[in-house]
């Protein structure tokens, strides 16, 4: 990843985990393309555990339908790569983890999509979904068409869903 896109990460990570904290917010994520690098970008930034809860990393149908509790039948339909799913994987986490604080205080992200190198049955390459769950407020998604290698739409996606994340919550206030 190049210093950049990194500089964009923690800028935008520490941003949220900041607001959250003065918001009296907490975080969760729930990730299936992005494995993991999504919650990295907020535990990078040191004092993350007074709102970051966890990462749920959802990769394999079952463990989205069992951990995070997204419709099976939706799953079997349309997949993984689709934007209900991603609006289910955000309101799973948030859901998953609210058993450790107030359940109506946390935000819940997810990422789900193709990061190749091949497409996805009828989903093409850089097809991504972003889910963001806030208190009080419909969960929102957004879908992106993303363009490089493999891990070139993995960075993508955690750029763009800090920035989303980020958006949501100004929007918030």
């Amino acid at each position: 990843m190049d210093d950049e896109v990194s500089s964009s990460h923690s800028a935008d990570a520490a941003w949220i985990l900041e607001t959250c904290v003065a918001r009296h917010l907490y975080l969760a994520c729930a990730e299936s393309l992005t494995g993991g690098l999504l919650s990295n970008a907020f535990v990078d930034i040191a004092g993350a555990s007074r709102v970051f809860l966890g990462s749920a990393v959802t990769y394999h149908l079952g463990a989205k339908r069992e951990i995070l509790g997204v419709d099976a039948d939706l799953l079997n339909t349309q997949g993984a790569v689709d934007p209900q799913v991603a609006a289910q994987m955000a309101d799973g986490t948030a859901r998953l983890y609210s058993t450790a604080v107030p359940s109506d205080r946390v935000v819940g992200i997810s990422t789900t999509g193709v990061a190749g190198p091949a497409s996805d049955g009828f989903k093409p390459v850089g097809l991504v979904y972003v889910g963001v769950h806030l208190p009080d407020s419909e969960t929102q998604v957004r879908e992106l068409r993303l363009r490089g290698d493999r891990q070139q739409i993995r960075s993508g996606t955690v750029q763009r869903a800090l920035m989303f994340t980020r958006e949501l919550l100004e929007a918030s206030e």
